[in-house]
């Protein structure tokens, strides 16, 4: 039986949340490796929907562990309020059924300030984050100076610390036209905050060691798409962390060996937030009908979505990168009564047909799709729960996909609800 990551195979936003629920019914164990409350996940279970940033998506399953790993950058005060909203709609969270390490670095207010700041001072130029500090956070691990969940379990020692950070912060401020930020008012918010959030530390990669010992079930949840990978995405629109599955084992403290199958999720379309290319985006009624019918705005931020056809060169290119092993393909009844499906097979780019998308920032604003027309259905494949309930066409859609990407489809999800997934490959079991 494999331990499973799940990836988002686009520019996130592909509902890893629901399928990543839908898998945790077979794990023991849940498992958020990278980003910050940047990402959501909406859920819907039972008629009752459910938004998560943080917290990992088994959190709301009775009886499973979730855990925040190291590669997460942790808002502490977002987090507490994620968890006590959970707590309104009637879900327990403790330290029975969450943990969090030690070593993960903490999103302080001034991370979210400096974030937004940047942002508006780069005008057009913009990356189009989310301003909620997950980038600046990032820069002050990798930089050495970052506090973390441990720095609070000793509040004698964190004075130094946070001097070291605000050396950093107070120079950039300075340089920036703002004002300086005072060392005692960081120390206070973080000792009232301190003994909220140790209750649920721990050392996770200890725990995970443990639990893989005891030949319990680990599902790997990653945040965000491949194609925002800091790495292998569209630099530098991108996120701030690997987003790769190679990350769930530097993110949680687990080896390589630990994973057994990744899962890819992708939209049977492409969307986008936020700044960068997007080489199949439909501005016209199209994508319009689309962002309608998938009601794509965002679960942090609100904000619209972009939307285009489905690019399977970017899809093959994410699935090549991360080593994933089958595909979730999710929202297919959005593309329900549309006389036509355009699918992206390659690119032109200055008069040349490619097969891969190129690194390159300039290059990327170039590319042209290079499209193929797919007959659609008129029958609704929403709330299918087998082939046997979907339109011929559809299978035929599904079909054509796993040839271009070069993979095949493991999972179909026809709606939000959780029990409206079709399963073809179970990952635990494969």
């Amino acid at each position: 039986m494999a331990n499973v990551a799940v990836v988002g195979a686009q520019w996130g936003d592909e509902g890893k949340g629901k399928l990543v629920d839908w898998l945790s019914e077979r794990a023991d164990v849940v498992v958020r490796f990278q980003g910050g409350h940047n990402a959501g996940h909406t859920l819907v279970i039972d008629g009752v929907t459910y938004k998560l940033s943080l917290l990992p998506s088994g959190i709301v399953r009775p009886g499973k562990l979730s855990i925040i790993g190291n590669g997460v950058v942790i808002d502490p005060w977002a987090l507490i309020a994620e968890i006590e909203k959970l707590s309104s709609q009637g879900v327990s969270v403790n330290r029975a059924n969450l943990r969090i390490a030690g070593n993960a670095t903490l999103i302080l207010p001034l991370h979210g300030e400096l974030d937004r700041i940047r942002e508006e001072a780069a005008g057009a130029a913009k990356i189009g984050t989310t301003g909620r500090g997950i980038g600046p956070a990032y820069e002050d691990k990798v930089g050495r100076r970052a506090i973390r969940v441990n720095d609070l379990a000793d509040l004698s020692i964190l004075g130094p610390k946070i001097e070291r950070l605000l050396a950093h912060h107070n120079a950039l401020r300075r340089g920036l036209g703002q004002a300086e930020i005072l060392a005692a008012d960081l120390f206070k918010q973080l000792s009232e905050i301190a003994p909220k959030i140790l209750i649920y530390s721990d050392a996770v990669w200890s725990l995970l060691d443990e639990v893989k010992r005891e030949g319990k079930r680990i599902l790997f949840e990653g945040a965000q798409g491949v194609l925002l990978d800091i790495d292998h995405g569209t630099y530098p629109y991108v996120t701030s962390s690997n987003t790769v599955a190679g990350q769930a084992a530097a993110g949680s403290g687990l080896g390589p060996s630990s994973i057994g199958y990744v899962l890819g999720i992708a939209k049977a379309y492409t969307t986008r937030v936020g700044s960068g290319p997007f080489p199949t985006e439909q501005e016209n009624e199209v994508g319009e009908y689309i962002g309608q019918r998938g009601r794509e705005f965002g679960t942090v931020t609100g904000r619209k979505r972009r939307c285009g056809w489905f690019d399977a060169v970017l899809v093959r290119q994410a699935i090549k990168t991360s080593g994933i092993h089958g595909i979730a393909l999710t929202k297919l009844d959005v593309l329900d009564g549309l006389p036509e499906i355009k699918v992206c097979v390659g690119y032109s780019l200055d008069g040349k047909r490619i097969e891969q998308f190129p690194a390159a920032e300039e290059a990327q604003k170039r590319v042209e799709p290079i499209y193929e027309n797919f007959e659609g259905w008129k029958d609704t494949t929403a709330g299918a729960r087998s082939w046997a309930q979907l339109p011929a066409q559809a299978i035929k859609y599904v079909k054509y996909l796993e040839e271009l990407i070069e993979c095949p489809v493991a999972l179909l999800s026809t709606s939000p609800e959780r029990e409206d997934t079709i399963l073809m490959r179970d990952p635990f079991e494969d």
